[in-house]
């Protein structure tokens, strides 16, 4: 299930250095420059970010045939690449930053051009797409007619994300979700001429606005820190929070949230929990360095003075319902074992690594915080769910870790449905609570050798004695 980014492409530039004087020549900085970076923008960082997560992309759009645009082709290894030609420069767009301060950014080729042309090549890449996500960028691709056309009869049978421009034309009728900032929400929605409503949440009143003219499934008005809000036809507004986090530079937050709602919902997420996790995953996107921190390119091109990027290995998804159902089409096991691994310990690792071996893949179905507490008391966890998962993921006999909310993992299992599940040899002899959930589509229930000198709780108690 091939993910399809439609979009314009440009040219990142990134110039860092120290500004320690002004110039004699006038009342402005000199940055000393001690670095250049060079990154596909717009629709390809979207297609880039998730070629690096591991998911086969196919990136649709037009280059100039320019220094800029083989540039650009260079910037998109491990993207599949379905390009016609613009016939203009490609549009490059270089931030000059000293330290951590933004101090100008100057564009190349950015004005407004015609509409591009579409050729069959990139009509049939979009007709394969298992989920297509639209990065207008307002360069005018997003408008062509041929390809609009195709979008909008695609729209009832495929997930379609649509992040606008301002200087876009309107989605088309029909698609899953548009995901407009609150900038950019208000602006369309008085762009129309009618009246907005008030409201106590500004966006839920423009939101509802552009619900309703854009005719889509969604609107998703994304509002930085403060999270988002989820509309859709005949409901009340949804809040979507979103984490507090340190993060400087916002670029890149808006193709995050459109890239990782494109994956929750190819995995078969409804559109509230997709966006919940899509907020989630920008937060975290920003809080790690934002674009800043996407790996670097690799061997430099003596030709043009410019690094090229080494390939992306190609790395198996950690979402866990995708990774779920790739290895069972390959023919492949799906494994999954479950607890709430508040202080893991050698006993943990030895089970862990016994049930990676009965299979192809092991999925960890993992309490979340408010299901331990529930379970073992207020005092418990110890150790956060993040923070659970991703010494779990460290681990290499775990591939992905499924958080669940309720008491038990029965609801988990039912959408994960692995083929076996796994619990403890202290389970030896009886039969295991999941058994008949598990057999319901024909999965097994195994044990796997349980060591009773090792216990999280024997741990904690140890613990509470030190302190």
């Amino acid at each position: 299930m091939r993910i399809v980014v439609v979009g314009d492409v440009m040219l990142d530039v990134d110039l860092s250095g120290e500004a320690t004087r002004l110039s004699p020549d006038a009342p402005v900085p000199v940055v000393d420059v001690s670095g250049v970076r060079r990154r596909a923008g717009g629709a390809g960082l979207v297609s880039r970010m998730l070629a690096q997560d591991g998911w086969p992309v196919t990136l649709v759009t037009v280059l100039g045939d320019d220094d800029a645009g083989n540039q650009l082709r260079g910037h998109l290894a491990g993207v599949r690449l379905v390009a016609g030609t613009s016939g203009y420069p490609s549009p490059v767009k270089t931030r000059v930053r000293a330290g951590s301060h933004p101090v100008v950014r100057f564009d190349q080729g950015c004005e407004k051009t015609p509409v591009p042309d579409v050729t069959p090549a990139m009509l049939r890449a979009v007709e394969k797409a298992g989920v297509v996500i639209v990065a207008d960028y307002g360069r005018g691709l997003a408008a062509n007619p041929q390809l609009r056309n195709l979008l909008a009869r695609l729209a009832a049978d495929v997930p379609i994300i649509w992040d606008p421009h301002p200087a876009g034309p309107d989605p088309v009728p029909g698609v899953a979700v548009v995901t407009p900032n609150i900038s950019e929400a208000t602006r369309a929605a008085q762009s129309g001429g009618g009246s907005v409503p008030t409201s106590a949440d500004p966006a839920a009143a423009v939101g509802e606005v552009l619900l309703e003219r854009w005719r889509s499934q969604a609107v998703l008005v994304t509002k930085g820190e403060e999270g988002a809000v989820l509309l859709r036809q005949g409901e009340t507004p949804h809040a979507v929070p979103a984490p507090r986090v340190e993060a400087g530079d916002p670029c890149g937050a808006g193709d995050r949230l459109a890239a990782s709602l494109a994956v929750h919902l190819l995995a078969g997420r409804d559109l509230p929990e997709a966006a919940g996790l899509a907020v989630h995953d920008a937060a975290d996107f920003l809080a790690a360095g934002g674009v800043s921190a996407l790996p670097d390119t690799g061997e430099t091109d003596a030709a043009a003075g410019t690094p090229r990027p080494a390939p992306v290995p190609a790395r198996r998804t950690t979402e866990p319902l995708l990774l779920a159902r790739s290895v069972r089409e390959n023919g492949g096991r799906v494994v999954a074992t479950g607890g709430c691994f508040d202080l893991i310990h050698a006993g943990h690792i030895r089970s862990l690594s016994a049930a990676r071996e009965l299979g192809d893949c092991l999925i960890v179905c993992l309490n979340s915080d408010d299901s331990v507490r529930r379970l073992k008391g207020p005092e418990r966890p110890i150790i956060g769910q993040h923070d659970r998962a991703e010494l779990l993921l460290a681990m290499e006999c775990v591939d992905a870790v499924m958080v669940f909310d309720e008491d038990t993992p029965e609801a988990a299992l039912d959408r994960l449905r692995p083929d076996i599940w796994v619990k403890g040899g202290d389970y030896k002899g009886a039969r295991l609570p999941e058994a008949d959930l598990v057999e319901s589509w024909g999965g097994r229930c195994l044990t796997v050798p349980f060591h009773p000198a090792r216990s999280t709780t024997g741990l904690a108690d140890a613990l509470a004695k030190v302190s």
